[in-house]
């Protein structure tokens, strides 16, 4: 196992969608179609999504069911949770996978419309809240949180990456409803507006930040692990799905353990295999999913988990995005639980192993790993333009990034890279002679 929008807009988008596709309910008797609803860029569900998907894991364990029955999955990519929360309440969609506030919102509308849904496993998490970054233009000279106010600032509201807007933002004293104008949007029109000077900031979740990063069009300002709360994705059912027809159910969670067991074992061809099917660089799904990237997956519903989803039922209340939610009634982990077996008791308390640094050469198979930054860029002085990518853990938080993209300190011998300009400061103010450094200077110390 791996290292263990306005609240009206948000509404009319949950009721508003037509309906589409077949649902297991479906069928002519011998044929039924199964309906997966999935987002193939948001990288930290591919367990359940793009790369369950590619491995063709699912339609293997349908086929092993034995019991007379010709399955079909109709696979539906999306671009955020709340289109698909709309097709599940409308017995559209049978399993889909999505973010942790997205999750709460699919329990809320599910009761509320008489159709619920339950929380059934687990795909990528991050145990300080990693998977959700705040980023600006790469000539923004806006350098904290504080230097928001008064800004414009992109995300999709109730979203996993709106919340960590929110609640970076309360923190730095701001208040998200009055001291920045948040602009409700899909990512790609976030980062389309980022682009065009229309966003002075962007908040999004994976890969999106990332991406953005890599590709040189935004730099990050914000650190979600800064938060130090968990933050994940996961898989929901319709509850009258999941009763009709439990042994789908399990063959589909079956399969997305045989999807994480590949990822982990496989992590650069996992990798690949996802850049492909999406269009994403290989080297950013890598960021994300990679041996030590921002995600861990594991299909376990954690208890840590739930409990930060819990935390989460207030400040979607405070947003009018929800009502008050029954968590503990949306988690129902007795189908992982049959599908893992044995092995579940002992997944729900692993843990990450520490983070350590990456170099991914070109051709390679694998990548080289580094427990010192200072080794790492040692070897990427050396190797120079065989060099794919470079991942370095932030020095306060572990979360990921590409080494040429971090902030980098030097602190006597040490060189430390931060994610963030606001935790790389926060580090030199604690340490006398400390400074900020490029990234060739870095580079220029390590060799």
């Amino acid at each position: 196992m791996k290292r263990p929008a306005v609240a009206a807009s948000t509404a009319l988008l949950l009721t508003s969608l037509p309906a589409c596709g077949g649902s297991a309910g479906a069928g002519d008797g011998s044929t039924v179609t199964v309906t997966v609803g999935y987002q193939s860029k948001t990288v930290n569900t591919v367990t359940a999504g793009t790369l369950l998907r590619t491995l063709g894991s699912f339609e293997k364990q349908l086929n092993a069911l034995g019991d007379g029955v010709t399955y079909k999955v109709d696979w539906q990519d999306y671009a955020t949770g709340a289109p698909i929360t709309a097709q599940m309440t409308a017995g559209k969609i049978d399993i889909g996978s999505m973010g942790d506030f997205p999750l709460l919102i699919n329990a809320a509308r599910g009761q509320q419309l008489n159709r619920p849904t339950r929380l059934v496993s687990v795909t990528g998490y991050n145990l300080r809240g990693g998977l959700n970054t705040i980023v600006t233009a790469p000539d923004s000279e806006l350098t904290s949180l504080k230097d928001l106010k008064g800004k414009k600032v992109s995300t999709s509201i109730g979203s996993a990456a709106d919340g960590t807007l929110i609640r970076a933002l309360q923190r730095a004293g701001l208040d998200p409803g009055k001291d920045v104008e948040k602009l409700n949007q899909q990512p790609a029109v976030g980062a389309s507006a980022l682009a065009a000077g229309s966003a002075d900031a962007l908040s999004q979740f994976v890969a999106w930040p990332g991406l953005l990063a890599h590709q040189g069009k935004a730099k990050a300002l914000y650190d979600g692990a800064q938060l130090n709360l968990p933050t994940f994705h996961g898989v929901t059912a319709r509850e009258d799905f999941a009763k009709q027809r439990p042994a789908v159910l399990e063959a589909f969670l079956k399969a997305q353990a045989e999807a994480t067991e590949y990822l982990d074992d496989h992590p650069v061809a996992a990798a690949e295999k996802v850049a492909k099917a999406t269009g994403l660089p290989a080297e950013v799904v890598y960021l994300y999913n990679g041996a030590h990237g921002i995600a861990t997956f594991d299909p376990a519903v954690k208890p840590r988990l739930v409990s930060a989803l819990k935390q989460d039922v207030s400040l979607l209340k405070t947003a009018k995005l929800t009502g008050d939610v029954d968590v503990d009634a949306f988690v129902d982990d007795r189908y992982v639980k049959r599908a893992l077996g044995a092995s579940y008791a002992e997944r729900l308390t692993a843990t990450p192993p520490p983070a350590a640094g990456e170099v991914w050469t070109k051709g390679a198979e694998e990548t080289s790993t580094f427990t010192s930054p200072t080794a790492l860029l040692r070897y990427v002085s050396r190797h120079g333009d065989g060099v794919r990518a470079a991942y370095v853990p932030d020095a306060t938080t572990g979360t990921l990034w590409f080494a040429d993209k971090a902030v980098w300190v030097a602190d006597g011998g040490k060189l430390l890279p931060f994610v963030a300009p606001e935790t790389a400061r926060a580090y030199v103010a604690g340490h006398g002679g400390a400074r900020v450094i490029t990234y060739a200077d870095a580079l220029e110390r390590a060799s």
